[in-house]
């Protein structure tokens, strides 16, 4: 197994806690460079690693073949783009970029220099989610009508940080929300119109910190919702189907394990508790569904194959571009207060 030779841009907490754990543990890849101005708490945490202060630094080391873009979601574009040009693989955070057109470039830009562009979609590999995959897909549900998912919290005080700041690309919507549509979009692909409403709720609030969407394909409804005034939250997912009705609670563990340091190599990494697991309601009675375990290590895994073997990209670049492309339609709606066709 030849390593992948990566470099990791920024080491805030996204950089810190959902990459660099595995970056570092995985045998698939080298951690080589870190771009970050936290230089002297780097060199303690890894001594070995290079820590840079220059984007230069990254684009001519011979050493990096992939570079994981981690920064704020405003300067995505620029850092994207000139890896892609210096024929690096690149993986970016959600949410990918604040618009379409430029979505679409850096698409076309990995394209042009036959080089991976991935987006970091790691709530593909939660457990609740891979469960309700695996519902569906399997038939259980029967043929689905309304597909209901929420990303609540319960956060009244405003935080600190440039997602609660009037930026490109912040707010409630492109941050939890690219989750939800994302995972929505890769069950159901693109819906034919999106209805939308969306809110700045918390006195003070710069950005929108609610909103619910609704999807439309036919006469299927999905149902996309986050809001941070959410004491009791209930369902995280719903799905209605003609031969039954699936519940899910809870979150899944893996960003507390990840908060936490647990080991990636624990037998019990993204086990979800048993008072978690979801029911499955049908006409013969009520059935508790084992949630499948949780495992970003998969995407990142994929990743790997992607590159040395050639096999398909997970979160591709297109598949980036039609999740900003459905946030802006639902921006759209919400302003105009009208269905947008897509």
């Amino acid at each position: 197994m030849k390593a992948i030779g990566t470099a990791l841009i920024g080491y805030g907490f996204s950089g810190s806690t959902f990459h660099a754990p595995f970056l570092n543990k995985m045998e698939e890849f080298q951690l080589v460079s870190i771009l970050s101005s936290k230089r002297e708490k780097l060199k303690e945490s890894f001594p070995s690693i290079d820590v840079v202060q220059q984007m230069d630094d990254v684009l001519n080391n011979a050493q990096v073949e992939l570079v994981v873009v981690t920064t704020p979601s405003s300067l995505h574009f620029d850092i994207t783009k000139q890896a892609l040009e210096a024929g690096k693989h690149v993986i970016v955070e959600k949410p990918m970029v604040p618009t379409v057109q430029e979505a679409e470039t850096l698409a076309d830009c990995a394209k042009k220099h036959n080089v991976m562009l991935s987006v970091f979609q790691n709530r593909r590999y939660d457990g609740n989610f891979l469960t309700v995959k695996k519902m569906i897909e399997e038939g259980r549900l029967g043929d689905v009508y309304v597909y209901e998912a929420h990303y609540d919290r319960f956060e009244p005080v405003i935080a600190r940080g440039w997602r609660e700041e009037k930026k490109p690309a912040s707010g409630v919507l492109y941050d939890l929300g690219a989750h939800l549509i994302d995972q929505a979009l890769s069950l159901f692909g693109m819906p034919d119109s999106v209805t939308a409403d969306i809110q700045k709720q918390r006195p003070y609030a710069l950005v929108d910190d609610y909103f619910h969407l609704v999807l439309t394909y036919g006469t299927k409804r999905v149902i996309l919702h986050s809001g941070m005034i959410t004491v009791e939250q209930g369902a995280k997912y719903k799905v209605h189907g003609t031969k039954g009705t699936f519940m899910k609670r809870g979150e899944d563990p893996q960003e507390e394990e990840l908060i936490n340091g647990e080991s990636l190599e624990s037998p019990e990494w993204g086990m979800d508790r048993i008072d978690q697991y979801g029911t499955l309601y049908t006409k013969e009675g009520d059935e508790k569904i084992v949630t499948l375990p949780g495992d970003y290590r998969r995407y990142y895994k994929e990743i790997y194959q992607c590159i040395r073997d050639g096999k398909p990209c997970p979160v591709s670049g297109e598949e980036g571009v039609r999740t900003i492309r459905v946030i802006e339609a639902a921006l759209e709606s919400s302003h105009d207060k009208r269905k947008i066709e897509l």
